[in-house]
């Protein structure tokens, strides 16, 4: 297709989330744009084009945006899956769950018996100890599958790593004495091998596997993110948490504007080892050199970590089983620092808040920045954002925050938390879709993959039903409609990023993103929203099939 070339799509539905025209048949495309949408007849106005037909008996949804996940996805494909879900790969094929400790071990049995060379690391993703009871991992556990060479396994949350004894020896921590709230000891006084959050965790990266940022993606995890984005559905996908250091900007910059990269990525730089000025000095760099598919400039503070690690920070009572409280990321002198200069400068923040606690903390430093610095369309986040109550969603409002709010939890989870993390009457709050949408807060939902897995509609799915994993409705009170579900993973989720007025919607002067289905998502209804099969994408007007990646 010439850059001067009309193309006209012909679909079975065209659902285009633009309020004055929702549905239509036909689409017209130049230069990567829309001309318009409507019947054939009111599009042949544009003049001379093509009438391409491959989607006659397909369905055309904005391309759908991923809101909050991390390219990292694609690099733990190199790693050993040991999540306790099956799932499925950037190449197509779906590796089953592990179902127990033991299944576990025996998965890193088996790739520790295929590496050739006796000092190389053994390094495990997706871990999730929650599924195995009160019962927790330990080195002694990760010996069994080898003593003499490191080994770390991430958790699913990636907020917590396990390692063996010998990744324990070579970080200098296997020895008493250790205090530190992340390193947990076992009744010898020693490590047990379990390590929470980046502070503890970061001694024993280079030792076992995760000796580059485990928040970012090299080459080849970048690519195959993105062929994970075009079985999804995806043409925008936020990379939450990312160092960004300039030779991986750079890296980022070229390999995403190859004529057949099919993905268009929002890279946040998280705040860590940096001072709150440094990191606002950082943004502006880095909002100077993005580009068409890669945007930069927003940033990413981590307040607290995951509520199934128990390292979320909650409000009282605490945690359901008597754990104690989580861990903080960030000080709060900080978080009011950073948030104030970045109010000055223009400079958009999402933060992540688990625990209502770390959620309270957030509203009340913004809510004292923008006495400082008064700003009429800041759009801070806050990401996950999974406990908040009714009162903490008016303060929202109040404050013109937006909320990317995690409905997987519900079927991942949602039996852990109303048995053990948070009890029943909290869990039926958690991801209150509905409360955020009918106090009129800016609402987006996503995957946090690879925490879970990439995919949109699933999420969706998720929202519409609040449904776990033992088929327990969890809090149907806060079950949202498929309308506002599928506007949540496109026009809403392009709003947090700013980038609403460019995708979201199919509608004239935007981006020609569209997410190509199989399945009608109105007719196939909520129970089957998951069950969505999905053909490929359109990104900028270029056409990518999955079955060709």
């Amino acid at each position: 297709m010439t850059a001067s070339t009309t193309t006209i799509y012909r679909a079975r539905r065209i659902v285009t989330m633009n309020p004055s025209r929702p549905e239509a048949t036909h689409v017209a495309v130049r230069e990567g744009r829309i001309l318009g949408t409507g019947t054939l007849e009111e599009l042949t106005g544009w003049g001379a084009h093509v009438l391409d037909d491959r989607f006659a008996g397909k369905v055309l949804v904005p391309g759908l945006v991923e809101g909050h996940s991390h390219t990292m996805e694609g690099t733990f494909w190199r790693y050993v899956y040991v999540g306790f879900f099956d799932r499925m790969d950037p190449d197509g094929k779906v590796w089953p769950g592990t179902k127990s400790i033991d299944e576990v071990l025996a998965r890193l049995q088996q790739a520790e018996a295929k590496l050739t060379d006796p000092a190389a690391p053994l390094a495990g993703w997706s871990l999730d100890p929650v599924y195995y009871g009160s019962r927790r991992v330990s080195r002694h556990d990760l010996d069994r599958a080898s003593t003499t060479r490191p080994i770390g396994v991430l958790h699913a949350s990636g907020h917590i790593m396990n390692v063996n004894t010998r990744s324990l020896e070579l970080a200098g921590l296997l020895r008493k004495g250790v205090e530190h709230p992340g390193i947990p000891l076992g009744e010898d006084g020693l490590p047990t091998g379990e390590l929470r959050g980046p502070d503890a965790m970061m001694p024993v990266g280079p030792h076992t596997g995760f000796d580059r940022d485990v928040l970012a993606c090299d080459e080849l995890g970048l690519r195959n993110f993105a062929k994970l984005c075009v079985r999804k559905g995806v043409t925008t996908a936020a990379d939450l948490a990312n160092l960004l250091p300039q030779d991986a900007v750079e890296m980022m910059s070229r390999v995403t504007a190859e004529p057949a990269f099919p993905v268009r990525i929002v890279s946040l730089r998280r705040f860590i080892n940096l001072t709150p000025r440094q990191f606002i000095e950082r943004a502006l760099e880095l909002r100077a050199q993005s580009t068409d598919r890669l945007r930069l400039g927003i940033m990413k503070v981590v307040a607290d970590g995951s509520i199934q690690g128990f390292s979320a920070r909650l409000r009282w009572p605490g945690y359901y089983n008597g754990a104690p409280n989580g861990l903080w990321y960030v000080a709060p002198e900080q978080l009011r620092e950073t948030f104030e200069l970045a109010l000055a400068h223009g400079i958009q923040i999402h933060t992540h808040t688990n625990g209502d606690e770390a959620t309270e903390l957030v509203l009340d430093t913004l809510e004292a920045a923008l006495q400082k610095h008064p700003a009429r369309d800041h759009r801070f986040t806050l990401q996950h954002c999974q406990l908040a109550d009714a009162a903490q969603f008016r303060r929202m409002k109040a404050l013109g925050t937006c909320v990317n709010l995690f409905p997987n939890h519900h079927f991942y989870w949602g039996d852990q938390h109303y048995a053990m993390t948070v009890g029943p009457e909290r869990a039926t709050r958690m991801n209150a879709c509905a409360t955020a949408l009918a106090t009129g807060v800016p609402l987006a939902i996503h995957s946090d993959a690879p925490v879970t897995p990439l995919g949109p509609m699933f999420t969706a799915w998720c929202a519409v039903n609040r449904r776990t994993a033992s088929g327990r409705v969890l809090g149907e009170h806060e079950r949202i409609g498929l309308a506002d579900a599928l506007r949540s993973i496109t026009l809403g989720a392009a709003y947090t990023l700013k980038l609403d007025g460019e995708v979201g919607s199919i509608e004239c002067g935007k981006r020609a993103d569209f997410a190509v289905l199989e399945d009608d998502p109105l007719e196939i209804g909520a129970e089957s929203l998951k069950d969505v099969r999905i053909w490929g994408t359109v990104q900028d007007g270029r056409v990518f099939s999955a079955s060709e990646l």
